[in-house]
């Protein structure tokens, strides 16, 4: 499609200044040069002083002056009556009846108009006005004309591509197309989603300060952007940028605010259609962890049906949100739905097959098939294009099973609930070999032997539920005993700690030099803060 039309939008006074009959007038701007690109909605012939009561706003008044230009005041009035109706501008023909110039009444004029920001155009020629009021009005109704048809073109092109179901960069292709300019598509995090129409100059840093209208330093000179929000009015996801174009430019803009509802909606579809595609695989998940019968050739025909292509490497992942206690359910299931997406589209960017259900409120569960020849690194990279900050990943055993990568969603929902309680996190993902005792602890939460073993060597401190000593003995533990390290912790003196911690002993009934003790006692708080 070829590029859309690059005239103005708008009629302006300077554009009329360029017709042939008005420049027959021998024109000259006697004030507000610097504003003659005001734009003209109508031009109006009017020669009474009191102009105002014929004016809506933005008319170019064509005038002999005939009943004010033999007068200062009539004419100073004249002028301050075009201001105050919000005329564009006004152009005087002031002219004796023998075509000679009217130098009097030209002078008056120029002395009305001095130092007035409003276009006035003085002809010292006979022109005619009805040529002049032709021509702008039939040029005022093509341009009206030229936006209903451009209305038309850009509803139609981008009725098209939802129809299409286009993606991103195939939106953004046809926006630069429309405008001839080029187009970015960014997140709300400025990182580039997708651009056409040229590379993507325009600096991250700029596109950051960047506001609608707004001129940002670029190459060495000054450049305008155009630019809107796509997402929903309280899910804004990114922002659709024009450099280059200007504010005013309302066709451009009509142009980039569609093709940002044609982008929202592109993701709308996308994300309702992964939402049924990880309901299915759900389905599929549930059954596989809860029957017996399947078979791994039945179970891979269905999963190939969901679009999973399982592969020699599988690795069983859940991701638990960290649970906030002031956040209501409603926040808990949009964050991990939205985390679920993202951790989906990543796996598919790093070429992995996903075969994914949601878990209980605040997790879900992913197979991920790993390309042929990848190693465990690809778990890293997926985790690391996701924002997981505030959730944490278990992982499972590998498989060449879909189903032995399925059971071991179980393992890795224990990991993941057994890291979210580690005080430092420092790794991407765990295994039950990260945990180590934590995990052991937290697979016999149920075992009756651990738990009256941990409540027996616990039971001093619990049966009056003394949260303080509990908390001294859990840091005593954590420093292997060491003192000095502990007192320095807690910004305690050692006589003060000494102290404390005699009552703690005598407290427990046991000697805490002795390593057998402290062994016991560490598995107790272990299993206690895990299970609590």
């Amino acid at each position: 499609m070829d590029v859309l039309s690059r005239r103005a939008p708008e009629l302006t006074i300077a554009n009329l200044l360029d017709v042939d009959e008005i420049r027959r007038g021998e024109p000259e701007v006697v004030s507000g040069a610097d504003h003659v690109g005001r734009p003209v909605r109508w031009v109006h012939i009017a020669d009474s002083e009191n102009v105002a009561q014929f004016l809506e706003g933005s008319e170019l008044v064509l005038s002999t002056g005939l009943s004010y230009r033999s007068s200062p005041e009539s004419t100073a009035k004249f002028l301050d009556q075009l201001e105050s109706a919000s005329a564009s501008g006004a152009v005087i023909e002031l002219i004796h009846h023998d075509g000679r110039p009217d130098v009097e009444a030209i002078e008056n004029v120029r002395a009305a108009a001095r130092d007035r920001e409003i276009p006035i155009v003085v002809l010292r020629r006979r022109i005619k006005f009805v040529r002049v009021t032709e021509l702008a009005h039939q040029e005022l109704l093509n341009r009206q004309l030229a936006r209903v048809e451009h209305a038309r073109t850009v509803h139609e092109v981008f009725t098209q591509l939802s129809l299409e179901s286009a993606g991103a960069q195939h939106i953004v292709d046809r926006t630069a197309e429309l405008l001839g300019t080029p187009v970015l598509l960014e997140d709300v995090g400025h990182r580039l989603l997708a651009h056409a129409g040229g590379p993507p100059a325009p600096h991250r840093t700029q596109r950051e300060s960047a506001g609608t209208g707004h001129l940002g330093e670029g190459s060495g000179h000054r450049q305008r952007w155009l630019q809107t929000p796509v997402g929903l009015r309280d899910r804004r996801w990114g922002r659709l940028l024009a450099p280059g174009r200007l504010r005013s430019d309302e066709e451009a803009a009509q142009v980039v605010e569609r093709a940002a509802q044609t982008l929202t909606l592109a993701r709308m579809a996308e994300r309702d259609e992964q939402d049924l595609l990880v309901q299915a695989q759900g389905g599929l998940v549930r059954e596989i962890a809860e029957a017996s019968d399947l078979g791994e050739k039945q179970v891979r025909e269905r999963a190939a049906d969901l679009g999973f292509t399982p592969r020699d490497r599988m690795i069983p992942v859940v991701v638990r949100i960290d649970r906030d206690p002031g956040a209501d359910p409603t926040t808990l299931q949009l964050r991990e739905r939205s985390l679920h997406r993202d951790f989906v589209s990543a796996a598919s960017a790093h070429r992995c097959s996903t075969l994914s259900a949601g878990l209980q409120s605040g997790s879900f569960g992913v197979v991920l098939a790993l390309p042929t020849g990848a190693d465990d690194e690809v778990l890293e990279q997926i985790i690391a294009d996701v924002p997981t900050r505030s959730a944490t990943v278990g992982a499972g055993r590998p498989s060449d099973s879909i189903i032995g990568a399925v059971t071991g969603l179980e393992s890795a929902t224990q990991v993941a609930e057994i890291a979210s309680t580690l005080e430092l996190r420092q790794r991407r993902y765990y295994r039950f070999s990260d945990v180590r005792l934590r995990g052991l602890l937290s697979s016999l939460h149920d075992d009756p032997g651990v738990r009256a073993f941990a409540e027996a060597e616990l039971a001093p401190l619990l049966e009056t539920d003394d949260e303080e000593m509990l908390v001294l003995l859990e840091q005593f533990l954590t420093h292997g005993g060491n003192k000095s390290a502990l007192a320095r912790t807690g910004f305690l003196s050692r006589p003060a700690l000494y102290a404390r911690l005699d009552r703690l002993q005598r407290r427990l009934g046991v000697s805490l030099e002795d390593a057998e003790s402290r062994t016991a006692l560490h598995v107790a708080i272990l299993w206690l803060r895990t299970n609590r």
